[in-house]
């Protein structure tokens, strides 16, 4: 598996972007129209932002990371005026990061019509001036891939997710970075992956970390198994769990990490998305969008998404590889799917096969080509309220 000459975006901090795309981040609900509609008609400008009012540490550390996402050239903030985010130190991490930023105050500049006029106008500028260009050679140590499933039925475990599984081995073999998720939905699971890490502590942690879930879970009267889930033909919750497993593969575990928190070193993580301490914050993700953001602030430059039933979204920053686990799903929905893996269950091809493809896939994408959810304009996107703590030391052996 070689990259070939792929080419980048290098960025001040030494990653390399597969994409470049302006960034119009609102920092308040409140301002999300005016945000909309600078980013109208204009394919390389992806909204994304904050909904809420009242201060947010998660919230802030998640835009921090993602404005500055290597996927990432400009960004343009737009704040209300009275909301409570830290709009000014928001700005100041993406300057110092070496992008062009602005940021465009309602409640300043008069009104929905100026902001609108005025965001335009910097967006223009910045698409006439700026220089990054595809110059920096990616290769596949550069790259950070995410996978989530959403939308899962009795397929999904033994065709779409496996498929991930091959080639995150193949991936990791090669020295890139992968991660998968989530400990909510690995529950059962925890022993499995504690065989498989790179050291006794991390092994604990992984096991400390799912167990944290199960009772967050218990807690709120949830948890991760969806009636959808029941309507696609999956029984337990065990068989839910063990066909999310099959998406890690079967290498080592090199490390645990939580949302917004930056990858030390190629390999396997697992990303925990469930908060620390007791449940505060209702359902720990909201829906799958939440946790394709929380995949590209940890770095994935994209993202394979698995799906039995179907799924139509995509997400702004980083692309989405839809890849279909049922073929009859896949034969209905065609046009929102990148890779028929049904045709696994069919015995048209084996699970190698398909792997193959999205590997070709994967480096397609990386090199530019636009992945369907891109083509149709799928920039999904949500941020709510929400804590997360930084894992810690034992959590990540490989940036000793």
């Amino acid at each position: 598996m070689t990259p070939g000459e792929i080419l980048g975006y290098p960025r001040a901090d030494g990653r390399i972007g597969i994409r470049d795309v302006i960034v119009v981040a609102y920092l308040v609900e409140c301002a999300r129209t005016v945000a909309d509609a600078i980013a109208a008609g204009r394919d390389d400008v992806h909204v994304i932002g904050f909904g809420g009012c009242y201060p947010s540490g998660y919230a802030q550390q998640m835009l921090e990371r993602l404005c500055t996402h290597p996927n990432v050239g400009a960004v343009a903030l737009v704040s209300l005026g009275c909301e409570g985010f830290g709009r000014e130190h928001l700005a100041e991490v993406v300057a110092a990061s070496g992008r062009m930023v602005t940021t465009l105050v309602i409640q300043q500049l008069g009104g929905t019509r100026s902001t609108v006029t005025q965001g335009r106008a910097w967006v223009d500028d910045v698409r006439a001036h700026r220089a990054a260009q595809r110059t920096a050679r990616l290769e596949l140590t550069d790259l950070v891939v995410g996978t989530i499933c959403g939308g899962s039925d009795g397929t999904s475990g033994i065709t779409a997710n496996p498929v991930v599984g091959r080639v995150f081995d193949r991936l990791v073999a090669a020295g890139g970075t992968a991660v998968f998720e989530e400990t909510g939905e690995l529950i059962g699971c925890e022993h499995h992956m504690a065989r498989r890490a790179v050291t006794p502590d991390l092994g604990a942690e992984i096991a400390a970390r799912v167990g944290k879930a199960a009772a967050y879970y218990t807690a709120m009267g949830h948890g991760s198994f969806s009636p959808g889930n029941a309507e696609g033909g999956l029984t337990t919750l065990e068989e839910k769990s063990l066909g999310a497993y099959s998406k890690s593969g079967s290498g080592p575990i090199h490390g645990v990490v939580t949302p917004g928190q930056l990858i030390p070193a190629p390999g396997l993580y697992l990303l925990d998305v469930v908060p620390e301490g007791p449940p505060r914050w209702g359902f720990p993700n909201i829906n799958d969008n939440a946790e394709i953001a929380e995949l590209i602030a940890c770095g994935a430059h994209m993202v394979l998404f698995t799906t039995g039933r179907g799924s139509v979204v995509g997400s702004a920053i980083s692309p989405v590889i839809k890849i279909c686990a049922n073929p009859e799903t896949y034969r209905r929905m065609s046009e929102d799917m990148d890779v028929d893996a049904g045709r696994i269950l069919e015995g048209r091809d084996g699970i190698d096969d398909v792997a193959d493809e999205v590997l070709d896939l994967l480096l397609a994408t990386a090199s530019g080509r636009p992945t369907t959810s891109e083509e149709l304009g799928h920039r999904e996107f949500v941020l709510t309220y929400k804590s997360s703590e930084p894992a810690g030391p034992a959590c990540l052996p490989m940036a000793r």
